[in-house]
Parts: C-alpha cells; structure tokens; sequence
C-alpha cells in the first residue's frame, strides 16, 4: 500500500501546490504566489513529506520481494534510487516552503528569483535518480519473473523516457525544465510505474519474514 499511499498523497499535494511560477517570473508573480498564498503551499509541504515517506516504504517493500527472490542486486540498487529520489523531493519541499514562509515576503526579488529558478533545475536533475527507481525495480521483477516480457518492455521505454527528463532545458517551450514533459508527462509516467509496481508486489508476498 506504500506505493499507491505515494501516489494519492503525490496528487493531493500537487493539488494543494498549485501551479508553480515559470522561470523568470516576474516579482509580482513571485510575491503573489509564494506569499499570497502561503498557507496552501505549507500543507502542501506537509502532505509532501508524507508522500516521501510512503516512497521510501515502497522502495523497501520492493528492495524485501527482490531479495527474496534472489535479486538483491536490483534491490540495493532501488533503495540507493529512492534515497537520492527522496533527499531531492525533501530539497524541492525545502525551498518551496522557505519561500513560502519568509522569502518571497522578505523584499528581496533577486533572492526568491534565484530559489524558483533553482527549484526547476533541481526538477530536472531528479529525472536521473527516478529513472534510475524505475530501471531496478523493473529489471529486478523481471529477472525475478514476476512481470512479463512485455511489460518489461514497457518499462524499459519508461527508462528511456525518464532519462531524457534530465534533458529538458530548452530556453521555452515543451523541453524547457517548466515546459509540459517535466510537469506533466514524466510525472505520470513515473505515478503509474509505481501503481503498477505496488500491483505486482501485492501479489508476490514474501516467502519469508522481512521484517
């Protein structure tokens, strides 16, 4: 339940979230944003944390089926995944909230500029860390048996696409690290890899106690 825990509270912070201001959004926008609506933006950090959490779980649940299949290679390679997946969001959350909280109130455009603009780069480097997840967990089902050949090859393509995440930073536009694959596309593929994942491992209990 972890991964779909993820999930649903992935959505509802970004809910709460909303949306964040482009790179090289103008002070007022800034302001506007961070502090007008501050409040929104810090229960959104919250429900994040959890959701980081919840993430964190599933990469241990799926590191535990691997080993006990045997494939303890791809699992200690998805818990290094998670872990840096895990410290970027809570470096993503961070900045988010600071601005909320003080920064964008203090007075300083330069200083909050600087910070938005961060955030979206740090977005796109966490592109590699969550292909990353995704690479073991798949090939670490795979060589275990649990997903079929087809669905790995789903799941390779998903690799494909979430490396080149780490590709987005085109000026404007679809691949600028604001444009629609970082925000929207590559997040859903990545959603419903964990959908699916958390799937499989429901129905592949541990044969022995992993906790």
């Amino acid at each position: 339940m972890s991964g779909i825990n993820f999930v649903a509270f992935a959505i509802i912070a970004y809910v709460l979230y909303g949306s964040q201001p482009h790179v090289g959004a103008s002070a007022d926008t800034l302001v506007a944003f961070y502090d007008g609506h501050r409040t929104r933006v810090l229960i959104a950090a919250v429900v994040s944390g959890l959701a980081v959490l919840n993430l964190l779980w599933f990469a241990a649940a799926l590191r535990t089926t691997l080993a006990d299949a045997g494939r303890d290679g791809w699992g200690a390679a998805a818990t290094a995944a998670s872990t840096a997946v895990g410290a970027l969001f809570l470096l993503l959350i961070a900045v988010g909230a600071a601005l909320a909280y003080s920064i964008a109130g203090s007075g300083n455009p330069t200083l909050t500029s600087g910070l938005n603009d961060l955030w979206w780069a740090l977005v796109v480097l966490t592109s590699f860390p969550r292909a990353m997840l995704i690479m073991a967990g798949s090939f670490g089902l795979w060589r275990a048996g649990l997903i079929s050949n087809a669905l790995f090859g789903v799941c390779v393509a998903a690799v494909v696409l979430g490396v080149l995440g780490g590709t987005t930073w085109l000026s404007g536009g679809f691949w600028a690290p604001d444009g629609a694959y970082a925000r929207f596309v590559w997040p859903i593929i990545g959603l419903v890899w964990v959908v699916v994942a958390s799937r499989v491992l429901a129905r592949s209990p541990a044969t022995r106690a992993g906790w």
